[in-house]
C-alpha cells in the first residue's frame, strides 16, 4: 500500500469532496422506485398480483418525479443518469416480464419464458438507445417533443393491460394471446416509432386556471385510487390509440422542415444576376476567294 509521504504532496491521499444534499435527493427517490420494483417482483411469487402491479405503478410515478425534482433543485448528476436507467430496466423491463410470466406464460413452458425475456430484453436496449441519442447533433429541433419508441415506463404499463382486464372480471385471454400481445409491445419500444413525449409543452399555468387545475389534479388522484384498473385500462387503450396521430404530427414537421428549408435554396437561386451569354464574333468564311482583282 502507498504510504503518503509529506515532502510529495502529489503522493497524498486524494479527498473527496463533500456531496450537497440536493444532490442526494433525487438518487433517494431512485432509490424507492427499484424498491417498489423488486418487490412487485417478490409479490409476484407469492401471488399478489394486485399489489404487484399497484408497486410498478408507484415506480413509474416516481420515475417521474426524480427527473423533475432533479431539474428544479439542480441535482443533476452523471451518476443519477446511470443510476435511473438501471432502475427502468429493473422497474419497466425485467419486473413485468416476470410478473407476466407467473401469472400466466408459465403455460407455455419455454415459449412463454422467451416472450417475457424479449420484453425485458427490449426494455434494456430501449434504454440504451435512448442514452446513446441525447447528445446527437444531428436531430432535428422538433424532435425534442418525442421520443423514438413507446418509453419503457409507458411500456410496462402497457403490457400490463391483461391485469387490469382480469382484475375488473374479465376472463383471463389465452396464454398465447398474452405472449403475442407482449412482443407487440416489445416491439413498440424498440421500434423507430415516433411517440409524442410533451417535454417542450409549456408548464405555466394562467392565474385563473390554478384552482380549476387543482381540482381537476386532485379529481383525477381520487379516480385512480378508487377505481384503479378502470383508470388504468381506459388510459393504456387511449394510449395505444393516440399512437398514430403522434406518427402523424412528426411527419407534418418533417415536411415542413424540409419545406423551409428548400424556400430559401430557391429565392436564393431566384436572387441571383443571370449571366449573359457570351457572344462571340462570326468566324470567316474560309470559303472566300482570296484571289487578286482582275487587272484592268
Amino acid at each position: 500500500m502507498l504510504i503518503p509521504d509529506p515532502k510529495y504532496p502529489e503522493l497524498r491521499r486524494r479527498r473527496f469532496r463533500p456531496i450537497p444534499v440536493r444532490m442526494l435527493v433525487p438518487n433517494v427517490i431512485t432509490l424507492l422506485a427499484i424498491c417498489a420494483g423488486l418487490t412487485a417482483i417478490r409479490l409476484s411469487i407469492e401471488g399478489r398480483m394486485e399489489l404487484a402491479v399497484a408497486a410498478i405503478v408507484f415506480a413509474a410515478v416516481l420515475d417521474g418525479v426524480d427527473g423533475r425534482v432533479a431539474r428544479m433543485i439542480k441535482g443533476q448528476s452523471k451518476f443519477g443518469a446511470e443510476l435511473d436507467s438501471l432502475a427502468d430496466f429493473v422497474n419497466f423491463g425485467v419486473a413485468p416480464g416476470l410478473m407476466l410470466y407467473f401469472w400466466q406464460l408459465q403455460e407455455l413452458n419455454n415459449g412463454g419464458w422467451i416472450a417475457a425475456m424479449v420484453f425485458a430484453i427490449a426494455g434494456g436496449l430501449r434504454l440504451a438507445r435512448f442514452n446513446a441519442s441525447i447528445d446527437d447533433p444531428n436531430k432535428p429541433a422538433f424532435a425534442a417533443n418525442y421520443f423514438t419508441g413507446v418509453p419503457a415506463p409507458a411500456g410496462a404499463i402497457l403490457a400490463m393491460l391483461p391485469f387490469y382486464l382480469a382484475f375488473l372480471g374479465i376472463s383471463k385471454p389465452p396464454a398465447a394471446l398474452t405472449a403475442v400481445y407482449t412482443l407487440i409491445i416489445a416491439f413498440l419500444m424498440v421500434s423507430r416509432l415516433p411517440v409524442f413525449s410533451g417535454k417542450t409543452v409549456k408548464m405555466r399555468v394562467p392565474p385563473e386556471m390554478v384552482l380549476p387545475v387543482f381540482v381537476s389534479v386532485v379529481f383525477f388522484v381520487a379516480l385512480l385510487i378508487g377505481y384503479p384498473w378502470h383508470i388504468l385500462s381506459i388510459g393504456s387503450v387511449l394510449y395505444l390509440v393516440s399512437l398514430p396521430w403522434g406518427w402523424k404530427s412528426y411527419r407534418d414537421h418533417e415536411r415542413n422542415a424540409a419545406a423551409a428549408q428548400a424556400q430559401p435554396s430557391a429565392t436564393a437561386d431566384a436572387a441571383a444576376p443571370s449571366t449573359p451569354a457570351p457572344t462571340f464574333a462570326p468566324a470567316p468564311d474560309d470559303t472566300e476567294d482570296k484571289r487578286p482583282a482582275r487587272l484592268n
